[in-house]
């Protein structure tokens, strides 16, 4: 097909938008140098054309549509690939199965923006979309005036109907290797993946895709490739509104590495001419670890109407969801369950918190929303609580927050399949959770009223009749596209997931207003649940229990942005084999349920305990008996000890910002690790595998009066004397001043600090715990 590409008549020359950068004359672009000249001079017009500013430069091939050039001006680094056929910086997918590229238009037009620090604007016409003879593809760029980020926006025009329900933008394609990179994901609390192109790439020229939805299981809407000491890439999307979108990265069968991002258009208008993508995509360099990447995610995110109206910094929450010391998190009837936490309380003499699974009337994973009346019976039920509340201990019960099991009885009576989230084809896409049962399950739509005043009337019985405390809704922190015209929501994309679960909030606080106010807790993290909710399960720091050894490292990658704005509690730390449900099949029930583990596997044990506590979140222990106070008082003393400090702590690991982890110097150790699930069954499901892991962990802290702490954990049974590097200044500390250490026992002044590197060397008792608070002299 024959091309045409026009450009503006300076490209040729790059002089800042066109204007000279002050003091420096013009610049010319040859082979890729940026060449100071005196006088403009006029050269061979080349398919890229640029845009340059004080820290970026950014360049497409108007031949292919690809960007070529993603320099940072700093280090000269380019991280965007040459030209391929693999296609353009944007592609649109319709529902006929159609699909445009910018390899399909005739024309394609290129002009700069005018505006400082500049800019791009490009058209792409005569696309050969039958139905909409004259669509046009119009995409800005524009480069970030304080930091090597550019902002990108794609609009369409003359649609006559033909919106398409999937816009890949922008796609970088075959990004620069470079050694030591690390792919850094915040899914849910955040991972890392310390060797990105073998997960990508696998043998025999395979290539392998990874998609992150958001809002979801994607908690911030970014992610970055480290580039292990040289030139990151950072890339974000700015919308504030929960527009349902993708993040992915793919290879290439060898060694690439591909960036996308997918956004799925409301589809709910046949007459629209013109979309506009309502927010920006980031793309830019950046100096650091996952950490950097954080904080420039923060500078942005921490200024949104969702963290202003978090509830945590409001106090708009339950004060004993603030004061609990210690989660159990147990399932079954109120004898295994409050009983325990009972007795733990009674051994902390702290505030102690149920998780409380399996305490409803069906069976998990099958029988939702019957949950009402417990399994106990309600008598029985009210009883155990009341008990438990005399003794200090609060609850929170399960509630998926969006299953409907399509065996149960309610599915067919009350017509659920109505209000389901229904795929592009119509159809309910079942989910199977148990493996036991195999019983299907349906995810309703929270854009529908139907299902928010059947969860929400759930909820407040619960709460308002039973006298629970608060109410788990698993799997809150996630959203899913509806195509069912019926439900009164956009079609496919659009915000309707958020503004519905906005909405079952508020019916739920509403409807339990009378006897209080109910703790909300949620499944994973995400940003655009803080207004909504009061505690977010992060459960990665268990991350080798559920997942084992599949490539990912966990880093908390969420709290270093948001930590201060919600409440975190959660861990599969447990001492015994996984439970089983009652009400499933007795013919898959193990011999010995809660069975004790193996004390080989203790190290992993405090690992996860370790982890939660130095990265500020509630203490939370699984499948606690009172027996173990005797069978493992070892590692019940390390939880208790550590849930005395968190308590004594708490203006650094519940309200505090998460700063820098500091350089830490110690010895490694291989920890025997398992792998289980609660779907174990006759069949064990325990899988055994070893993991190296350093022996004291670490992180820094701010307190909201602006002082400053180091969380220290050591998972060692011996003495061990680590070596802690600290910028001063980077904590925004003089170089001089105390250290005082926080423990269970009280605070006391250990010694001074001074120099603009601090250099701390802790001697650590075996399984030893504390802050190091270091304040100014």
């Amino acid at each position: 097909m024959p091309f045409r590409c026009r450009q503006h008549p300076e490209w040729g020359v790059r002089r800042n938008s066109g204007r000279r950068w002050p003091g420096l004359g013009a610049w010319l672009i040859v082979a890729g140098l940026l060449l100071p000249v005196a006088h403009p001079v006029p050269v061979t017009a080349s398919p890229i054309v640029r845009a340059v500013g004080p820290q970026l430069q950014v360049g497409v091939d108007t031949t292919t549509g690809q960007i070529v050039e993603l320099i940072d001006r700093s280090s000269q680094h380019n991280l965007a690939g040459l030209s391929t056929n693999r296609g353009g910086l944007w592609e649109l997918e319709f529902a006929d199965g159609g699909k445009l590229t910018p390899a399909n238009a005739r024309v394609c037009e290129a002009t700069p923006l005018a505006a400082k620090p500049g800019g791009l604007h490009l058209e792409w016409r005569e696309l050969g979309r039958g139905g909409a003879p004259e669509l046009r593809v119009e995409v800005e760029v524009r480069l970030d005036p304080d930091q090597a980020v550019s902002h990108w926006q794609i609009a369409l025009h003359n649609l006559q109907g033909q919106s398409p329900h999937l816009i890949r933008f922008p796609r970088l394609l075959e990004v620069p290797e470079q050694p030591g990179e690390r792919l850094a994901v915040p899914v849910w609390l955040g991972q890392q993946a310390e060797h990105p192109r073998t997960l990508l790439n696998g043998p025999a020229g395979k290539s392998r895709r990874l998609e992150w939805s958001y809002p979801g299981l994607l908690s911030l809407q970014c992610v970055a490739l480290t580039g292990g000491g040289g030139t990151g890439l950072y890339a974000a999307c700015d919308d504030t509104a929960g527009y349902l979108k993708d993040f992915a990265v793919f290879g290439n069968g060898s060694a690439g590495f591909n960036l996308e991002i997918l956004h799925r258009p409301e589809n709910n208008d046949p007459a629209r001419k013109t979309y506009a993508l309502p927010y920006a995509v980031g793309l830019g360099a950046f100096h650091g670890n996952w950490f950097d990447a954080a904080t420039r995610y923060r500078s942005w995110a921490t200024n949104q109407s969702w963290a202003r109206e978090s509830r945590l910094k409001l106090g708009l929450g339950p004060s004993w969801v603030t004061n609990t010391a210690l989660w159990v998190w147990n399932r079954g009837a109120s004898p295994g369950v409050l009983d325990p936490a009972i007795a733990l309380q009674k051994e902390l003499g702290l505030p102690v918190s149920v998780f409380w699974h399996w305490w409803h009337g069906c069976a998990y994973d099958a029988g939702f929303p019957e949950y009402l009346p417990p399994r106990e019976g309600e008598a029985p039920f009210q009883a155990a609580l009341q008990r438990a509340h005399a003794n200090d201990v609060r609850a929170i019960v399960y509630m998926n927050q969006r299953l409907w099991g399509m065996t149960t009885a309610s599915w067919t009576n009350e017509n659920a399949a109505r209000f389901a989230v229904k795929a592009a084809d119509g159809e309910v896409r079942p989910e199977v959770y148990n493996t036991f049962t195999k019983s299907p399950c349906a995810s309703m739509c929270m854009g529908t009223e139907f299902w928010r005043h059947k969860y929400a009337g759930l909820a407040a019985s619960a709460f308002g009749q039973l006298g629970v405390d608060g109410i788990y809704m698993d799997q809150a922190c996630s959203s899913l596209a509806c195509f069912d015209p019926q439900h009164g929501h956009a079609i496919g994309g659009g915000t309707y997931w958020m503004g519905g679960f906005q909405s079952l909030a508020a019916e739920i606080r509403q409807r339990c207003a009378e006897r209080g106010r109910p703790a909300l807790a949620g499944e994973g993290c995400g940003e655009n649940w803080l207004p909504y909710l009061d505690l977010m399960l992060s459960l990665q720091v268990s991350h080798e229990r559920y997942a084992g050894p599949d490539g990912w490292e966990t880093i908390p990658f969420f709290h270093a942005v948001y930590h201060g704005y919600s409440v975190f509690y959660g861990n599969y730390s447990s001492l015994t084999m996984p439970p089983y449900d009652e009400l499933w099949p007795v013919a898959t029930a193990p011999r010995e349920p809660l069975k004790l583990l193996d004390r080989k596997f203790a190290r992993q044990f405090r690992l996860e305990q370790a982890r939660a506590f130095v990265w500020g979140q509630q203490p939370t222990i699984a499948n606690f008996r009172p027996t173990q106070l005797q069978e493992r008082a070892e590692e019940l003393d390390y939880v208790v000890r550590l849930a005395r400090i968190h308590a004594r702590a708490r203006s650094y690991l519940l309200h505090g910002e998460m700063l820098a982890p500091p350089e830490v110097e110690v010895p490694t150790a291989e920890l025997e690790m398992s792998r289980l699930s609660i779907y174990a069954g006759q069949q064990g499901g325990l899988k055994e595998f070893r993991q190296r892991s350093p022996l004291v962990l670490a992180a820094g802290w701010r307190a909201p009066n602006q002082t400053v702490a180091i969380a220290v954990a050591s998972i060692s049974d011996q003495p061990v004397n680590p070596q802690l590097r600290v910028d001063a200044a980077a904590y925004g500390l003089p170089e001089r001043g105390q250290v005082y250490r926080i423990d269970a026992a009280g605070r006391k002044r250990m010694g001074d600090f001074h120099g603009k590197t601090l250099i701390l060397q802790p001697e650590l008792a075996p399984l030893d715990a504390c802050l190091l608070e270091l304040k100014p002299d």
